[in-house]
């Protein structure tokens, strides 16, 4: 999750791309308030550096979307292992 705020996108395995989806959107719904008990439940996860970009850059681009903050972008196999692999970012 912490990588996902701080870089806004990364290359993962697309199990764990969608599995990180169920939990980053929580989190992003709640950091839209932008309220001090919103700042500290996000601090239960997520360290302070990165609960400071979630709720002061990245939530406020989506205070009028109702949800779907993250897509996943299927990218094919990886060689090594032949995992699916995908990339996961904010919209």
């Amino acid at each position: 999750m912490v990588a996902l705020v701080e870089r806004e996108k990364i290359t993962t395995t697309e199990a764990k791309a969608k599995e990180l989806r169920t939990r980053v959107e929580p989190l992003v719904t709640k950091a839209r308030t932008g309220t001090l008990a919103a700042r500290r439940h996000l601090a239960k996860s997520l360290p302070p550096k990165t609960v400071k970009k979630l709720v002061d850059e990245i939530a406020p681009r989506y205070k009028s979307r109702d949800g779907g903050y993250t897509r996943v972008i299927h990218l094919g196999e990886r060689r090594r292992d032949a995992a699916p692999m995908a990339v996961i970012e904010f919209v």
